[in-house]
């Protein structure tokens, strides 16, 4: 069997679990400035199957993300885990991409790629859509398997999925090219290894460099090949621009409602038997129970 050939779709997304009232902005969109900006939680655990069929088979693996110049994070953040590298897919006509749109410029990136094995995390945080995997493999007309717990063998040309399914588990066995969505229950991904974050931590962009004034980066990139970290743009991966950005995003926002929960009064109550019935005698009074 040759050496497989991984691409991880992982995206840079604002941290939804800690939303405070600064989190959104006037006009209904995402105040990003006020919310740090993290690796998507279910890409991390699809990297770790990525990771796994590394360690057992032996495959290059590389983490494709699409955004500005600041998502390049996420790469380093791979590269640290054990990515062999990554790609930033970024250019200002991918501005405004739904998961429509989104789908169609990673599928032109992975074509120009390569790849024997695309695995996703099923969704991000920031949208919680989980289109954009399935989207891909339909583009790809590729084979998918979404719900995916573990990639538990690659024989031949032939992989076997454990996914989870309401009520239980599936086994699936398909050939590949395949694309592959993880769930959170999925295994958590490995941290950061110190080896890696030593060898890795020069890592930039070709923008990353020209923003920084060290003279330095220049030579270190050119005597160590595995610190650079290809930018692509729309005609790097002869994408159509009708079909990016808001021209090729049929998904519009019509009204947008932030909601802050508020606690009510509240009362607290011993373990007394007196408590007790006397909270009791308050919900059957008030119709919540009985």
């Amino acid at each position: 069997m040759n050496q497989l050939k991984i691409v991880v779709l992982a995206k840079q997304v604002p941290d939804t679990r800690n939303v405070g009232k600064d989190a959104m902005k006037e006009d209904g969109t995402v105040n990003r400035a006020a919310l740090p900006a993290i690796f998507n939680p279910e890409d991390l655990n699809a990297l770790e199957q990525a990771l796994s069929l590394k360690d057992r088979y032996g495959a290059t693996v590389t983490v494709l993300t699409m955004g500005p110049a600041r998502a390049a994070d996420v790469i380093r953040d791979a590269m640290y885990r054990g990515a062999d590298g990554g790609i930033l897919l970024t250019d200002r006509k991918f501005a405004g991409s739904d998961t429509l749109a989104t789908s169609y410029a990673l599928s032109c990136a992975i074509k120009k790629a390569g790849a024997d094995i695309i695995i996703a995390g099923r969704q991000a945080i920031d949208g919680d859509t989980a289109q954009v995997g399935p989207q891909v493999a339909e583009k790809l007309g590729l084979p998918q398997v979404t719900y995916t717990e573990q990639i538990e063998s690659v024989d031949g040309d032939k992989i076997t999925i454990r996914r989870h399914i309401e009520g239980g588990i599936e086994r699936v066995t398909t050939t590949y090219p395949v694309v592959v969505t993880v769930g959170s229950s999925a295994p958590a991904c490995r941290p950061r290894n110190a080896k890696c974050v030593m060898r890795y931590k020069h890592a930039k962009t070709i923008s990353e460099v020209q923003s920084l004034e060290e003279d330095y980066y220049p030579s270190l990139r050119k005597e160590r090949d595995y610190l650079n970290i290809p930018e692509w743009g729309v005609a790097d991966v002869d994408a159509e621009d009708a079909s990016l950005g808001l021209s090729g995003s049929p998904t519009k926002v019509k009204k947008i409602e932030n909601i802050v929960f508020q606690a009510k009064e509240a009362k607290k109550l011993s373990g007394s038997d007196d408590d007790i019935d006397a909270l009791m005698k308050e919900l059957i009074s008030a119709h919540a129970i009985g």
